[in-house]
């Protein structure tokens, strides 16, 4: 795990509320990928206001297997449920892989469909990629399924990200900028909501 304390790219949004816990997924394996890095430039930019801890643990998760939902549970499972049930929130950032949601991300939902970590939890889900819209439509789907909270106005999708995002994590395209932080920070409101409800 790698917990995001970074400098301050742009200038922040204030929040009245103490900083947010919120768990990063990128459907990505590989380090220094465009989601992983979309994912620290928004620890990056909202540094004031979140405290955003990235899991690294994805490739590490074994292929669902029903049988194990008995109580054996792989640890690293264990411990993907126990981060996501901890968090005020969640932000997926997820290439599109043949058209569909890579299988280490989707094998990962999996083994929470049946203990229900993302039923209503504030979810973000952010494809990026080069095309993503059939991966991002899909993804969708599936957080509607398992009722991740708000889901149909915390999603976004970013096309040919490479062009958008720099290999030192900084977001060159304004549009891509201002979009990431306006579903951010609906993201925050979610939650800031959802507590006022408890």
């Amino acid at each position: 795990m790698r917990r995001r304390k970074t400098r301050n790219s742009f200038p922040q949004l204030k929040f009245m509320n103490p900083r947010k816990k919120i768990f990063g997924i990128s459907g990505s394996t590989r380090q220094q990928s465009s989601n992983q890095l979309l994912l620290q430039a928004i620890g990056d930019f909202f540094a004031t206001d979140i405290d955003l801890e990235i899991f690294d643990g994805l490739a590490s998760i074994p292929a669902f297997d029903p049988d194990q939902l008995n109580g054996n549970d792989p640890a690293v499972v264990k411990l993907f449920r126990e981060k996501i049930a901890g968090a005020d929130g969640v932000i997926i950032c997820t290439p599109e892989y043949a058209h569909g949601v890579p299988g280490s991300l989707k094998n990962a939902i999996d083994w929470t469909v049946g203990s229900g970590e993302f039923s209503h939890k504030p979810t973000v889900l952010i494809t990026a990629s080069t095309d993503g819209r059939f991966g991002h439509q899909a993804m969708l789907d599936t957080l509607r399924v398992i009722e991740a909270e708000n889901i149909d106005q915390l999603e976004l999708l970013v096309s040919f990200i490479k062009t958008k995002i720099g290999g030192d994590g900084k977001i060159r395209d304004e549009k891509t900028r201002d979009e990431v932080i306006a579903v951010v920070t609906a993201l925050l409101a979610t939650i800031r909501s959802a507590s006022d409800n408890v």
